[in-house]
This record gives C-alpha cells, structure tokens and sequence, in this order.
C-alpha cells in the first residue's frame, strides 16, 4: 500500500507548474466554502432575511456540489480534464460575480447554486490532474490536496472578512477576480488532456452503479453523517456567535489554518500507525464532543471561539482520513467512485445548515447543535458496525489496484 507522503520530506519541492496551476485553482475553490461565513449576519441584515432563508447559502452550494458529481465524469470523459476544470471556473466567474451583483437573497441563493455546479466539475477533476502530474505518489497527491482544503477554507472567512467589511458584496467579486485568475493559470500552466477513448467514458449511471459496493456505499454513509456534522458547524455557528464581521473572520481564519494542519501532519502520521478506520472513529467522537461544548456555551463567546478554532484540527484530520479511506474502498474507477461517495456525502450533508437554521427558529439556538452532535454518535457505531467493508483491502486486492503508478494512470485517463 502506498503510504502518505511526511511533511518533512518537503512534498512542495521539484513539482512542476501544473500541479501549482491547479492547487491554486483548488485553494481560491475551496475559499468559498466558509468564504460567507463573517458576512452571514449582515447578509441577513442588508437583504432581510432569517436564519433558515441565510443558511440555504450553504445548502444550496453543498446540494448542487453533491449532484454535479453525478454528471462530472460524463463531461469530463468526453470533453476532456482541462476543459472541464475550465468550464467549472467559468461558471464560478460568472455566478461569484451575479451573486455580488444581486439585491435578493433568493438571487444569492440561485447564483451560489450555479457557483457549486462549476465547483464539482472544477474538483471533481482536479484531483485526478494533481495525481496524474504530481512528483512523489498518491499519498503525496491526498496531503496538497486536502492543504489546498485547508487553505482554501482558512482563506476564505479572512477574505471575506476584510472585503466584507466594507460591502456583502465585496468577497463575491472578491473571488470572481481570483477565479479569473486561476483560469488564466490552468489555461496557460496545465498541458492538453484529450478525453479518453470511448471505451472507457463515464456514463451518467456509473457512479449510481458503483454504489451497489457494500463497502464505498458504507463508507459514503459514514462520509455524509461527517459532513453532517461538519457543515452544521461551518455553516451555523457564525450567527449564535454574534462577533463583528473581522472578529468572525479571524476565528475562522485560525480555524483553517488548524484544518490544514490536520490534514498535513496529523492524519498521514496517525494513520501510519493506526487503522485509518478507527483513527476516523475516535475523530468523530471528539467532534461530538466539540459540538456539545459549543452548545453548551453557547452563551459564551470565549467558549465558543475556543471550541469552534480547536475543531479544525479534528475536521482537517478527518478530511484526509476520509479521502484516503475512500479512494482505496472501491473496486470500480477511482473517478467514478469519488463521484458516488461525493453524490452521497454532499447532498446528505447539505441539508444539515437548513435544518440548523429552522431547529435555531422553532426549538433553540442551541438545537442544531445538540442535534449536531447526536447524528456524530450514530456516525461512531456506524463506522465501528460497518468497519469490515471500509476498512482497508487484504495484500492481494492492494498490489492490484492500490498500487500508486497503477492509480496515478487511471486516474490520468479520466
């Protein structure tokens, strides 16, 4: 099996420029995940809206990011990697900069969906580039990709935070000029990739299909009550918290550096030496704990600030423990199978900031959290019931498909 790369044999150096082309892509991407969440409570100001109407900022993004995954594939096997990753950051350009430019929440929420459509064609691709061009292996290809996650979801709420001071409108067209700007390197940075023979184009069934494995279907479950948890506290906390919109977008900043750290050194280190599977157990149950602690501080700003920052570095572990988990769980294409896990674990997800909002508006504030938490401890007997089918393959199955060379070139054919 191939094991991650450490941090200490300096995974950045000797990497050619498509692979920074597209990890910059990646980074400026992954921004608008928390990218509104400092402006979640003046957007609700300036535009009028409540809790429910204001969260679905996230859910549409998540719930378009979820079924985009299905089709993904399809376009990028007949159209080919490059131009897929340039239609996706396209369509970003335009949606970032329309939601800027909208006086409604419902616009917002419309062009926040268009903007998740080109996100999944845009990372739904991206890795299989970084790993079909990078220097070092799979495992080297999984920790720069989740560092741009992390990166990317730090930089966001900072961005957003001090364009967001001066307008709402501000980190929306904030990052349709990034977005250009990353078009223009993955235009110029990143070789020609023709589709791949007909043979082996991705129908719009496949990822549908790949789902009767026990095993990616188990651990697509596990993926979604994750996010569950994840995405309520990404997407909700902002607004009990009450902070000024540079306060929220520190908080969030210091936040997403801990994800990436998470992802750079905890997981590759931890799941070195233990299983992967139990490891991602144990990061549950911390983020059911999180998740209580904030709701039972959620009368107290110093409680929350240190239990929502010291989150990150669970959440980036377990980001990378999933990636890794899933890419190696199915006997199907590695594209089509990240397709599926995606399709399950963004549109079951996405529904957690909705529901946070309207629990937030018919029970408690604290509601969506306890709620939160307790989906977080179905999700811990869920991984130690399904362990087995999750876990990772015997010897024999491995030297088979786990092989990094293996994987990089079927990867590069998608």
């Amino acid at each position: 099996m191939t094991s991650p790369a450490a941090p200490e044999e300096k995974l950045w150096h000797g990497q050619p420029r498509a692979v920074w082309a597209v990890l910059f892509a990646c980074i400026v991407a992954f921004m608008g995940i928390g990218l509104v969440d400092p402006i979640l409570p003046i957007i609700a100001d300036g535009l009028h809206a409540d809790n429910s109407q204001v969260e679905l900022l996230f859910t549409s993004y998540f719930a378009v990011i979820g079924v985009s995954n299905l089709v993904a594939g399809f376009f990028a096997t007949r159209i080919g990697p490059k131009r897929t990753l340039l239609f996706g950051l396209a369509l970003v350009v335009v949606c970032s900069a329309a939601a800027g430019a909208s006086s409604t929440v419902a616009a917002v929420v419309g062009f926040r969906a268009g903007w998740g459509l080109g996100i999944a064609l845009f990372v739904s691709t991206s890795m299989s580039l970084i790993i079909a061009t990078i220097r070092g292996g799979i495992g080297r290809a999984i920790i720069l990709f989740e560092s741009s996650l992390g990166v990317g979801i730090a930089s966001g709420p900072l961005l957003g935070g001090l364009l967001g001071g001066v307008s709402w409108r501000g980190p929306f067209f904030g990052v349709a000029v990034l977005m250009t700007i990353a078009f223009v390197a993955i235009l110029t940075q990143v070789r020609p990739t023709p589709a791949p023979p007909r043979e082996r184009r991705i129908s719009l069934a496949d990822p549908l299909k790949a789902l009767s494995h026990k095993g990616l279907l188990a651990g697509s479950v596990v993926a979604l009550i994750y996010n569950f948890g994840f995405f309520t506290l990404l997407a909700y906390t902002p607004l009990p918290l009450q902070l000024g919109v540079h306060q929220l977008g520190i908080v969030f900043f210091v936040w997403g550096v801990l994800v990436a750290l998470g992802a750079i050194f905890c997981a590759p280190r931890l799941a070195a030496r233990f299983s992967p599977v139990l490891v991602l157990a144990v990061v549950m149950a911390l983020m059911t704990i999180d998740l209580l602690v904030i709701a039972l501080g959620i009368d107290s700003k110093p409680v929350m600030i240190v239990a929502i920052v010291a989150s990150g570095i669970v959440i980036g572990t377990g980001n990378a423990l999933l990636s890794g988990i899933l890419l190696r769980i199915s006997h199907t294409n590695a594209a089509v199978a990240a397709s599926a896990t995606n399709f399950v674990r963004f549109v079951g997800g996405a529904l957690a900031p909705f529901l946070a909002g309207k629990l937030s508006e018919s029970v408690s504030v604290g509601a969506p959290l306890y709620v939160a938490a307790a989906v977080a401890v179905v999700g811990v007997l869920a991984i130690l019931a399904t362990r087995r089918l999750i876990d990772e393959r015997d010897p024999a199955e491995l030297a088979a498909v786990d092989d990094a060379d293996a994987l990089e070139a079927e990867l590069a054919s998608v």
